[in-house]
């Protein structure tokens, strides 16, 4: 065994702007071993096999969630994701039955007419920008009414979301003016909520935010901490994740018009055709985990503390478990990618999420069977969490 391995150029390549447009090539780089590098906090190591990335997720008793190396400007745990078992699963029994299968599909009728009135607002035209008029739109108006908060405040959510998750400072790797946007941000949802919350005490709805505040674990209430925990993780998972995923799949069947006129064509296959591209796409390309008791990966060993990023993107596009992983294949019989994760902190949020990309996918090519990125256009991906910032399209013979 050898101790923590030398820093890495393809790790530090990762979190550069061209490797968020297409990661793949430094993937299969980092998939050849165990990579480090430092950007500024301490070795951090990057795990990208996929076995070594499913042992990594399956056993938080080795690889923590709950001391977190990335600051996002909150001093209290995200629940339940900073929270490793067996605490992890007081929060995971109250919150599982409200995003269970049974309930998305509850929630389906609601979510195509929302699909289908958002489509309507642009179908008629020669194209338009899809992530402004419908990446954004959909997912995040699908958890505000779950939240039970008002739709004109997205805007500053927005905002806020995107200070904590991709923050615009000059230098990405510049800790403490991140550290700073990051805070300013964190300290004004905290406030928001605990606002919010107040408002529910004294008033509970039927919205999920009155769930959490009145709900009971154990016989005992979720004090306010805990509750802003959740909100806290839930105002950044439910304004992003599907806005990404959403992005990065249009842009790929817009660019392939092959693989989009099979989706048009046989419908049937849009379920599995999600499923792929979150495995060849992986918006959320890397989760961090410390290590909490040594461990070794990759033969080399990993001493308690050691900061280190599961790369889910590579792991997903590993030719040793994926026949033909460096292709789209909408016919793959078994998918067993980690665009949600898996193990215990597995995505909470999983079944809607599917429910709302399958839903999309569905009612856009229903309404919209041929378009294009606009000529001229340049995709820009986010680095971390892969969302196009602009997607402009034509429509039919336009452009």
């Amino acid at each position: 065994m050898t101790t923590a391995p030398a820093p890495d150029p393809a790790a530090l390549a990762l979190f550069q702007p061209s490797a968020a447009a297409d990661p793949h090539p430094v993937y299969e780089q980092l998939r050849a071993g165990v990579a480090s590098m430092d950007i500024g906090m301490g070795p951090l190591v990057l795990i990208s096999g996929y076995k070594d990335v499913h042992h990594a997720l399956r056993h938080p008793e080795l690889f923590s969630s709950a001391e977190d190396p990335i600051d996002l400007g909150t001093s209290r745990p995200l629940i339940p994701l900073q929270v490793d078992p067996p605490g992890h699963a007081r929060y995971r029994r109250l919150l599982d039955p409200l995003f269970s299968p049974r309930a998305t599909d509850a929630m389906e009728p609601d979510i195509r007419e929302l699909a289908r009135r958002l489509l309507d607002g642009f179908a008629g035209r020669d194209g338009c920008d899809i992530h402004t008029e419908f990446s954004v739109p959909f997912p995040c108006t699908i958890f505000l009414r779950l939240f039970g908060l008002p739709l004109e405040h997205l805007d500053q959510f927005l905002a806020w979301k995107d200070a904590i998750i991709r923050p615009s400072v000059d230098d990405p790797f510049d800790i403490e003016a991140t550290r700073a946007v990051r805070d300013r941000a964190g300290s004004a949802i905290d406030s928001y909520f605990e606002g919010a919350i107040g408002q529910r005490r004294r008033a509970p709805g039927d919205d999920l935010l009155s769930r959490f505040v009145t709900a009971e674990v154990g016989g005992e209430r979720l004090d306010e901490d805990e509750v802003l925990g959740m909100c806290y993780l839930f105002l950044l998972g439910g304004l992003d994740t599907v806005t990404a995923s959403l992005d990065c799949m249009v842009a790929r069947l817009a660019t392939h018009p092959a693989e989009r006129r099979r989706l048009v064509e046989e419908p049937s296959l849009v379920a599995s055709a999600v499923e792929e591209l979150l495995r060849f796409e992986t918006p959320v390309t890397v989760v961090p985990r410390t290590v909490k008791t040594p461990t070794a990966v990759g033969g080399h060993d990993l001493p308690a503390g050691t900061h280190v990023m599961l790369v889910l993107g590579a792991a997903d596009t590993d030719e040793r478990v994926f026949c033909g992983a460096d292709r789209v294949d909408f016919d793959r019989d078994t998918n067993r990618h980690f665009a949600f994760g898996a193990g215990p902190h597995r995505c909470l949020g999983s079944h809607l999420a599917r429910r709302e990309l399958r839903v999309a996918i569905e009612e856009l090519h229903r309404r919209i069977p041929d378009y294009a990125v606009a000529p001229g256009a340049s995709l820009t991906y986010t680095l971390g969490i892969r969302q196009i910032d602009h997607l402009p399209l034509v429509f039919g013979g336009h452009g």
